[in-house]
This record gives C-alpha cells, structure tokens and sequence, in this order.
C-alpha cells in the first residue's frame, strides 16, 4: 500500500526533526576515555587519561586517535563519537599500544603510526576503518619517530615524516617514499625553541618556572595554498600554558619562520586548559578546527583530556584558533558552517552557576561540594560512595533560562585500568523553582554509555532556579563531579564596560622582563569574570585569557621584542559587556 502526504505536512516533520537536533558541544569533548594503562601513573589513584589527538577526514567521517586508547573514535557531526576497540600492537612489548599516534590519509587509505626510538613498529593501513579491518602497510619504519606526524602532499603526490619530543633535541622532518614507505635516511632539523624570546615556551604552569628547559614537541603540518603551517607544541604537557606556534615556509623540509601571531593555540585560563601537542584538520563543510591536550595533572602530570577548538587562516594567511569562552558551548559543524571562525562559535550561553550555593548526600573529606562549582577541573566534589541515590544540588540564585549541562565526572576510587568497555553512567537531573516541588528535567536511567564528560543541550530552553543530579550507577568508584556547569541566560544585567584597564610592562630600553605582563583593572561588583583578548597587531587579537574572580592577571606568555595589543570585556550569567578600547603596550 502506498500512502501519499501533503507537502506540508512533511514540511513541519522535518521542522520538528530539526528542532531537536543538539546543535552544540562543549570541552573537555565528552568521549569515552579509557584508564591510564601504567600502574606507576597510578600511585596517587587510578584515572582516565589520554592526550596527543590527531583528527583526520576520511570518507567524509572524522577519525580520532590518541594515546593509550587501544582503539580510536569516528564521528559524522564532530558530537557522537563511536569508539572502535582495536589494539596496534604485533606482540606484548609495549604497554602503551599508540602512543602519541600519526594519522593520515593517502589516496583512498588511512594510514596510522604509533611512537617508538626503535625499528620496530609497523605502519598500518585500512580502506574499511568504521570496522576494525586494517592490514600492515610495511612491517617496520626503519627511521623510528617519537612523536610522529605524517603529511601527505597530495600536489606533489610527497609524503613527509616529521617528529620529535625533547628539551635538548629539535623537531626533525625527512620524506618517506609513497610506494616503499621508508625514509632515504636524509634527515633535517625543522626548528628548536627559543624561550629567551618567546615566553610562552618556558617552562612552568604558567610558563613562569624556568628550573628545567622546555619541550617541544607534538608536530603536525597543515598545507594552505603554496606554504606549510609546522606546528608544535610547547612548554610541557601537565601545565596551563600548554600551547602550540606554528612556524611558516615554502619548503615541507626547511626555511621554516615563526609566525607573528603565535601561540596560535593557547587557552591559560577557564575551566578546561590547556591547547598544546594538537592536529588541525577540516570538517566536511571544508572549515578548519584544531584538536588539542587538556590538562588535568591531579593524579598524576599525565592526567589529561581533549578539547576541539574553531581554527583557519585570516585574509592574510595567518593560522589561527579562537579558544575565547572555548569550553562553553560551542556550534558543531553543521550549524557553524556561514559563521565568522576568527570571532569564534560560542553560542552566548553564560554559566549560570559560577560558585553558587550547593548542596550535596554526603561529602568525602575534604572534597567539598563547592569544588563542582569553581571551574577549576583540578579540583572536584566527592560524595562517600559510588550508590544509587547519592545527589548533588546547585542554587542558580535565581529562575533562569536553562539551555544546556556539562557534567564532568572526577575519578575518585575508580579501580580500572587501561581501556575498559561495556560501563555506564545513569543518572537523572531535576529542576524545581523553590528547593521543595521537583520535576524529571533529564532521564538517563537508561543510558548505556559511559560518558565522563556528558554534555546535554535540552530540545526546549527550561526555565528553573535549582537543579540536582542523582547518581543511579558510576562505571567505577565514587560519585564524583569536578564540573557540574549550567548554561543559558539568567534573569539580571550584564556587566558593565571595564574601566582602568592597564597593561604593565618593562621599557624596551631599559632593564627588565619583557616576555612579562602585568594587567590591572578596576573590579567590576557584577562581573564573574572577564576575558582578555591578545595580539601584536590591533585587529588579529586572537589570543585569549579567561579570569575569574580577580581584577588582575600576569601575562607571561609575550614575546620580548615585540609590541602586544590588548582588549577586555567582562562577563556573568546574563551576559558579555562591551569590550574596552584597544591598549598598546610597547
């Protein structure tokens, strides 16, 4: 039997269809993370980790690989990542099955390459990688690469290596043959840092520790129009100013310039930091993000997650990523494609429960429930147990508009290790407008997926004051949130305008610490916070830096002999004020 329907009505299902569609994501990317796999990483608690991503576009999927997952992920919408479990490794030499992996598409194959000093690790290929059929390309790349990154120029039909991850060593190209898949041997060095002129290459959390020499490492090449983008990362993966530079040439293999604006990739501040030993690559809509290493660093300095950034080049063919309100949420791909990338994806949906009043079932020692509320991911809320009925709550401090969640589990007591598959979180989440009278806002009684990072866009925008969160079932350990974060738009102003702002720097001429910046400004009484745009010329200030709570911060990511200019706005639940005039620091 057929059956025929009138225009209109298919119209309005395809309305509503669209209508619930999530339309956002929010960092840290809410994956699947499996447990570190070194029991001596595991000394001060068992916990996820994973770092180092590399994201490439085969067959019009997105294809994630990171360290120690033993597996990858793809995904159609850059949202819903579907894991395939898969181990690289030929025998039980290595714990750690891909470490920093190489990914890269070569015609009509995927390609992938795990970390090794040695011989003896084969390249792997695959036509089919939804599945998990892959066959070895060549048995062992003889060079060995730590760190490895592939770029295959499809104008020149040339495949390049390059690699490296060092204090003392460079990072180091060579071509590799396309058909033999084994470099020649001839062997170049790409670039060192030089953290005696650029700050943010020095060591330390925020780069202001200088007891050891930086690393560089975590290169990835991106080719745009006749020039080759090297970027790398700097100073040390387990601290805030984990960044990548990008060095510019002509040449895949030599004549490489630092780029003015650098790092391109930095996020110092907010919530989930961290932007450093990342990949860029494009979605099918041809625009381009950068996938990059957050970090954590509480359990151990390799406590680390992953975070997705909108990047591209300017009108000048400067390489860019907008990490400004960068874990707040954010448009995927299909609904960011038209958008403006150089003034970023963020959709204007303010926290709304920024250390507001809290409530928890019970409290593990000294993880206080207002650790869920801080936006620090280092620190967390712990409740005594893992049970079914264990709750969280957190007062808005007034009805606002609800628009979506980011709950961000911690691990506490956990008892895995390594990839572990077949667990779940369940949880439901409730709102009420008084404290007393409850209602069912989100069912995931039924959820059979794990999710530490669960982020939730609500089809309709909800209108409450209080919310709360009961745990029915962890994967593993205590219940645990070291971000219970609500997004939408409260009832109140926005703030004002900031007012006497100054950027504080030694004279060019005269003794003193120029890859240094002091930043003042009048406090603003309705601000949570304030967003500090950077650049080295007035109208590329693609930098950013998120602070909270204070009316000053210590910029030490400049570089010496250049001049930076400077702008700020302030932000609370309500909204974003005007940014300030632009300020010249010589």
């Amino acid at each position: 039997m057929k059956y025929c329907f009138p225009l209109g009505v298919i119209l309005l299902f395809l309305m509503n269809f669209s209508f619930g569609q999530q339309k956002t994501y929010c960092n840290p990317i809410n994956i699947d993370y499996g447990y570190t796999p070194f029991e001596v990483f595991s000394k001060q608690g068992k916990h996820r980790a994973t770092a180092d991503p590399v994201i490439v576009n085969f067959q019009k999927k997105l294809f994630l690989f990171s360290t120690n997952q033993e597996g990858y992920w793809h995904s159609d919408d850059m949202l819903n990542w579907k894991f395939v479990s898969r181990k690289f490794l030929r025998d039980d030499k290595y714990i750690h099955d891909l470490n920093a992996p190489a990914a890269w598409v070569m015609k009509d194959t995927l390609y992938v390459y795990g970390s090794t000093w040695e011989s003896d690790f084969p390249i792997w290929k695959s036509t089919n990688p939804t599945k998990d059929e892959w066959e070895i390309a060549v048995d062992t790349l003889k060079v060995g690469a730590w760190d490895p990154a592939f770029h295959y120029d499809e104008d020149k039909n040339k495949l390049y290596l390059y690699w490296g991850s060092s204090n003392e060593w460079p990072l180091l190209g060579t071509e590799v043959k396309v058909k033999k898949l084994q470099s020649e041997g001839y062997v170049k060095p790409i670039l060192r840092l030089k953290p005696e002129d650029h700050g943010w290459e020095r060591f330390g959390e925020y780069n202001d520790n200088v007891f050891l020499q930086p690393f560089v490492e975590g290169a990835w090449v991106t080719k745009y129009k006749d020039k080759y983008y090297m970027q790398y990362g700097a100073p040390a993966t387990e601290f805030s100013g984990y960044a990548d530079g990008v060095y510019v040439s002509k040449n895949p293999l030599e004549g490489y310039e630092y780029q003015q604006h650098n790092p391109f990739s930095y996020k110092p501040g907010g919530f989930a930091r961290g932007a450093g030993h990342g990949a860029t690559f494009q979605d099918n809509y041809g625009n381009y993000w950068h996938v990059s290493t957050i970090f954590i660093s509480t359990k151990n300095n390799f406590e680390r997650r992953l975070g997705i950034w909108p990047a591209g080049f300017d009108k000048d063919d400067v390489m860019y990523s907008n990490t400004a309100y960068g874990d707040y949420p954010t448009y995927i791909p299909e609904f960011a494609n038209g958008k403006d990338f150089t003034k970023g994806l963020f959709t204007g949906w303010m926290l709304l429960n920024y250390q507001k009043p809290v409530a928890a079932s019970s409290t593990l020692g000294g993880y206080q429930a207002n650790f869920a509320v801080d936006e620090d991911i280092k620190t967390y809320w712990s409740a005594k147990s893992g049970n079914s009925g264990e709750w969280f709550q957190t007062d808005l401090g007034e009805i606002s508009t609800i628009n979506a969640i980011q709950i961000n589990y911690a691990d506490q007591d956990v008892e895995f290790m390594g990839k572990t598959l077949g667990k779940m979180h369940q949880y439901k989440i409730y709102s009420s407008n008084d404290g007393k009278n409850w209602k069912v806002l989100i069912d995931k009684s039924k959820n059979t997926t794990d999710v530490p990072h669960d982020y939730i866009e609500l089809e309709k925008p909800a209108k409450a004051r209080f919310l709360k969160m009961e745990n029915l079932k962890m994967p593993t350990g205590k219940f645990a949130l070291s971000g219970f974060r609500v997004f939408g738009k409260g009832g109140g102003e926005k703030p004002d305008k900031v007012e006497n702002f100054v950027p504080l720097r030694a004279d060019p001429k005269k003794f003193g610490e120029r890859r240094s910046i002091w930043m003042k400004w009048k406090q603003n009484e309705k601000a949570d916070g304030y967003m500090i745009y950077f650049g080295k010329t007035p109208d590329k200030l693609y930098g950013s830096i998120m602070v909270y709570g204070k009316n000053e911060y210590f910029f030490t990511g400049a570089d010496r002999t250049d001049a930076y200019y400077f702008q700020i706005e302030a932000f609370n639940n309500n909204g974003i004020s005007e940014r300030s005039e632009v300020f010249k620091s010589e």
